[in-house]
């Protein structure tokens, strides 16, 4: 048996055993090293999704065992990384896009399956990602978050021109700003604490305090990855008309947003979740995006509703 953090009806976090997972055919049973704490958990708490089992979806894992007749050609004992939207084994789905939007699809610690807070997860082997041998767990567990920062690039054509802010001084907000900064990219992050902004300027990334008289220059392209219903309001008071409005935030709860502006101005809204896992692991290995620093704390497996609270 192994332990896991499960979520319960009340949104606590509580310390269970279970069966250890056997994976079925097209599937294979990962052993966890290090799993990182996404806002999602925090949401997941509150109510998002209404979900109960085992959180977290953000990891990197060694590769356990492997179901017999299932194609692939991980070995066990490699060091790997997964995608956390899973679609039943025959689906046809090739690419995470397909498999993100699947009308089937189960979501690792979120939705219908159970995620990596525990000692062992089973995923389908067209999930899993092998992780390059020069790059660190600390840098691996990060993959899953910076491939959500490279969708950006996948649905907006980013031009070297292009002023862009990004609302949100957190983990996510300074993934999107080095890879937004690495495809060319003039980059402003806005936060609300100053005490968050040193990473950003460690990476020349300039940052602006949010205040309630925000200046007048207003920006091409702007992501809201706040995590919070206010994050919107800032966002689209800085797009300029007919500028582009990526939502990278999920939240449980709802926000009073003015669409009226969307409408006179043209804004481009573009919904944005997750990403290709194989640029972020590039983009990683090449050094282009730096993960230093942004590791606050460490838990325990057993500490997990200290680490998500």
């Amino acid at each position: 048996r192994m332990l896991g953090a499960a979520l319960e009806d009340d949104g606590t976090i509580v310390m269970k055993e279970f069966p250890i997972p056997e994976p079925k055919e097209g599937e294979a049973r990962l052993r966890i090293l290090q799993t990182g704490v996404c806002n999602t958990d925090v949401e997941l708490t509150r109510g998002y999704k209404g979900f109960k089992g085992i959180i977290g979806h953000e990891f990197v894992a060694v590769v356990d065992k492997i179901a017999p007749e299932s194609s692939t050609t991980l070995r066990v004992g490699q060091r790997v990384v997964s995608e956390i939207n899973c679609v039943p084994n025959g689906s046809g789905c090739r690419s995470y896009e397909e498999r993100a939007q699947h009308s089937d699809r189960a979501a690792l610690g979120i939705f219908r399956a159970n995620g990596a807070f525990a000692e062992y997860v089973v995923v389908p082997v067209v999930n899993i990602h092998v992780v390059p041998e020069k790059l660190s767990n600390d840098e691996a567990m990060f993959v899953e978050p910076l491939a959500a920062a490279c969708q950006i690039v996948q649905q907006v054509h980013v031009k070297a021109e292009d002023d862009i802010a990004v609302i949100g001084t957190g983990k996510l907000g300074i993934l999107i700003c080095q890879v937004l900064k690495a495809v060319g990219g003039k980059v402003t992050a806005f936060g609300r604490r100053k005490e968050t902004f040193k990473p950003f300027e460690k990476r020349n990334i300039p940052c602006v305090l949010v205040s309630e008289n925000l200046s007048d220059k207003k920006f091409d392209i702007v992501v809201d990855c706040t995590g919070n219903e206010k994050g919107f309001d800032t966002a689209l008071s800085l797009t300029r008309p007919r500028g582009t409005l990526v939502l990278k935030s999920t939240f449980e709860g709802m926000t009073s947003a003015n669409l009226t502006k969307v409408v006179v101005d043209e804004i481009t809204l573009i919904g944005s979740r997750c990403g290709p896992f194989a640029m972020a692991l590039r983009l990683l290995e090449e050094g282009k995006v730096s993960v230093e620093g942004l590791i606050t704390h460490r838990f325990m497996l057993e500490e997990t509703d200290k680490a998500v609270a």
